[in-house]
């Protein structure tokens, strides 16, 4: 039987405290909590469809803004799954979703690669939803795929509504990371250089 692929990462600055616990071979059961409901409500739908079991618990300087609270959630979700993967044996380390949601329609694509970038081209119709600064969500993704060391892709469609256009992103970089790192039943580094990094 395969290892268990789990880690706990923790992060403490002046501006936030960041704790995860990841199991990437999970059934995607999570307890979510950082200050911010709509953050909050985006990760559970993220583990749920990526079938990562993940307790994700969160403080930081609202009082401020959102901005520290939602990009460190990101840094310390990446830095546990790039964790997680260790040398990366065995593993697709490529994949990809289109996600459909009413009446939007969006891609990601994750290459596994060991080298942090982030490629987003989703407009957002709103500045906000609720008390939630919507730009955030480039921020969130941009500290996910360089603390994670992959290549993310991200591209709207199509679609009016802010809200299905932010959970349609959270939908498909959650697929198309549950692709990626999906064991293949080999042990091989899937790359001709032996190594990703």
């Amino acid at each position: 039987m395969s290892q268990a692929r789990a880690t706990y990462v923790t992060r403490k600055t002046l501006e936030t405290e960041i704790n995860v616990s990841l199991n990437l071979d999970g059934e995607g059961v999570y307890w979510v909590t950082t200050g911010i409901p709509f953050l909050d409500h985006m990760l559970q739908l993220f583990a749920k469809h990526a079938s990562f079991d993940m307790e994700l618990t969160g403080r930081g300087d609202l009082a401020v803004d959102g901005h520290h609270t939602v990009e460190d959630a990101g840094l310390c979700l990446g830095q546990a799954i790039n964790k997680t993967l260790g040398e990366k044996t065995g593993i697709n380390r490529y994949g990809h979703a289109i996600i459909p949601m009413d009446e939007t329609l969006v891609m990601a694509a994750v290459d596994l690669s060991g080298r942090g970038y982030l490629a987003f081209d989703a407009p957002m119709p709103a500045a906000r939803i609720g008390d939630f600064d919507t730009e955030l969500v480039e921020e969130f993704m941009r500290a996910l795929a360089l603390n994670g060391e992959f290549n993310l892709h991200i591209r709207l469609l199509s679609g009016k509504n802010t809200h299905h256009i932010i959970e349609a992103i959270f939908k498909a970089v959650a697929r198309a990371l549950k692709d990626a790192c999906a064991r293949t039943g080999g042990e091989e580094i899937p790359s001709t250089k032996g190594t990703l990094e």
